[in-house]
């Protein structure tokens, strides 16, 4: 085993990809650069509770900021790759939990790759009721 446990690689069942791996590795490893890096410079992430939040820098600050002691866990996914005249993208839809030193709670991730394999897109969403948001706060 690893010395540093955020390092180690992550499983994910059903995909093999090696940008969603080093999303979830980076975001452990609390390497938010690596994790921005990732995206395309244009790309968006989309935190619950958020509006999209637009371009590597502004994902970078963003999660500098937000981020903090989270752990992502993703257990499983399935991806669909999208095919026309112009674009190729691949889309991967993540089912996982994250903890944070507060809560956990079940959280899914639907990512857009573009042909480069970088984050287009990434729409993180909460997967609880609204009783259970609630029963969050402290």
């Amino acid at each position: 085993m690893s010395a540093v446990q955020s390092k180690e690689s992550i499983d994910i069942q059903g995909i093999n990809e090696l940008t969603i791996q080093q999303y979830f590795q980076s975001l452990n490893a609390s390497d938010y650069e690596k994790t921005a890096s990732l995206f395309a410079e244009n790309g968006v992430m989309h935190p619950p509770f958020e509006s999209g939040i637009t371009g590597r820098d502004a994902i970078l600050n963003y999660l500098n900021k937000e981020a903090i002691d989270i752990k992502a866990y993703p257990r499983e996914a399935i991806s669909e790759i999208l095919e026309d005249n112009q674009t190729h993208q691949t889309h991967i839809k993540v089912a996982g939990k994250v903890e944070t030193p507060w809560f956990g709670v079940n959280v899914s991730w639907l990512f857009a790759l573009n042909e480069n394999l970088q984050i287009l897109d990434v729409k993180i969403k909460l997967l609880a009721s609204p009783q259970e948001l609630l029963s969050l706060r402290k």
